[in-house]
């Protein structure tokens, strides 16, 4: 069972690897991550110009390496050329460790094959890259350890009948949120995992109401992106079933010190 679709397990997942320590979103910081023990990688896809599907937050190139452009203009040899350590500072901007590293903007193909064996959790951050990741996955035989999620549910829609695991879209929270502040009675959803900020354009989410009511579907719920030990204490006291950080590191000692990684019942 992939760790984020259980009810008895509280994962610490790496957003976007180990990203408070490394640039995010490459191989470096999810080779990190995985050293230290996460449960998962959670990152974010797009399409080339040229079809390639790479791992890449924003739609443009400036704010993590040093080029620019947007990720759906360039092709995969033009974002390959690109110094994805280039931004990246842990003490704001005295230091710069990553730059002229050799660090690259990864393929999905790439860290497939790379972490063979690693649950992921993979945000569509376009619907041109859905299908395209959907061949990878299985291509890989990865179906049983991936799950895929994004805030547009077109994103979402190439996934129905595969055995690949489909979060929740921001749609399907806003009918979430108005069931739990209304009371009335969710019976059944079309997803398999919730995963969510703490809030979203200043609205605080009822996380707690989230979690009872899901709980009694066998869904999950889990919270991005919680880098303090004390929210991420107080999210587990709520229900609260995965902490997807970028400090997972602290994440992972937070738990073993008050032994949350155990069954829940």
């Amino acid at each position: 069972m992939h760790p984020l679709l259980t009810l008895d397990r509280r994962p610490v997942v790496g957003h976007r690897g180990n990203s408070a320590h490394a640039p995010e979103n490459t191989l470096e910081s999810f080779d990190q991550a995985v050293a230290l023990g996460v449960d998962a990688l959670e990152f974010d896809v797009r399409l080339t110009a040229d079809g390639h599907v790479v791992v890449h937050h924003d739609p443009t190139v400036e704010r993590t390496t040093g080029g620019v452009g947007a990720i759906a203009s360039l092709t995969l040899g033009a974002v390959r050329a690109l110094d994805a350590g280039a931004r990246f500072t842990p003490d704001g901007g005295a230091s710069f460790p990553y730059r002229e590293r050799d660090v690259r903007v990864p393929t999905l193909d790439e860290l497939l094959g790379r972490h063979p064996d690693t649950p992921l959790l993979i945000e569509i951050k376009t619907p041109a890259a859905s299908e395209p990741t959907r061949r990878l996955v299985e291509r890989h035989g990865a179906e049983d350890r991936v799950v895929v999620d994004a805030f547009d549910a077109a994103c979402l829609t190439p996934f129905a009948g595969s055995r690949i695991a489909v979060g929740s879209s921001r749609n399907d929270v806003a009918r979430l949120m108005a069931c739990a502040l209304s009371g009335f009675p969710v019976r059944a959803v079309p997803y398999r995992v919730v995963c969510v900020p703490t809030s979203y354009s200043g609205l605080r989410l009822p996380i707690g109401r989230f979690t009872r009511i899901l709980e009694r579907l066998g869904v999950p719920v889990h919270i991005w992106t919680v880098n303090d030990p004390v929210e991420a204490r107080r999210l587990w006291s709520l229900g609260v079933r995965g902490i997807i950080s970028d400090d997972p590191g602290t994440m992972l000692r937070l738990r073993a010190a008050t032994g949350a990684s155990g069954p829940t019942s």
